[in-house]
């Protein structure tokens, strides 16, 4: 069983997150590991229309999962610093952040792990493991850019959610899948749909 971490922020743009880890489900091998913080469970509600039911945790109240998906879905407390992800032998393939709020780039880039969310992906930097961080804000400010540039030189990998057009996008879900896509390419995973791919075009 191959082990992702999901962190979902108070960035807009909760419908990335949750796409993402029904993306990842689709593989029988995987397991998700899901951290939101307060802001991240606001904004969805706000974003998505409906509120997560996280005690006891529901997947089914925001997540369009079958039962045996939702039986490798777990979901950790963000303030719950002593849960597995917070060390690091606690293995895992990879961790992402989508969307992930200027907020915790900058947690992140100054090393302060204040709760679990930035636990785990201070984990994910110290133990040389793939930490995808996916930012939605624009414009971005020189501390944002500068806070990108420290984390990357750290080993992250920056990949804001800016959708493609040369697919053709119908759909929200259309530009969703695009930037999914992205992400589980950087994993090195393949697509649970038609893959969106670029075949050239007249120049």
């Amino acid at each position: 069983m191959r082990r992702f971490i999901v962190g979902i922020t108070g960035a807009s743009g909760s419908i990335y997150g949750v796409r993402l880890i029904e993306a990842l489900l689709t593989h029988p091998d995987h397991e998700v590991h899901l951290i939101m913080t307060p802001a991240g469970v606001r904004v969805l509600a706000q974003e998505m229309g409906v509120r997560p039911k996280l005690s006891p945790f529901e997947a089914s109240s925001f997540l369009s999962l079958s039962q045996e998906q939702a039986a490798r879905l777990v979901n950790h407390p963000h303030g719950d610093i002593g849960a597995g992800p917070a060390s690091g032998t606690f293995p895992f393939a990879a961790m992402i952040v989508c969307p992930c709020s200027v907020k915790t780039l900058g947690a992140l880039a100054t090393g302060m792990a204040d709760n679990l969310l930035t636990r785990a992906a201070d984990v994910a930097l110290k133990e040389g493991r793939r930490l995808v961080l996916a930012p939605r804000e624009t414009p971005h400010s020189l501390i944002h850019l500068r806070n990108m540039v420290k984390l990357a030189e750290a080993g992250a990998v920056i990949l804001p959610t800016n959708p493609a057009f040369y697919h053709h996008p119908r759909t929200i879900e259309d530009l969703v899948r695009y930037v999914v896509q992205k992400i589980l390419d950087r994993l090195g995973l393949q697509t649970p749909y038609q893959a969106i791919r670029w075949g050239g075009g007249e120049q």
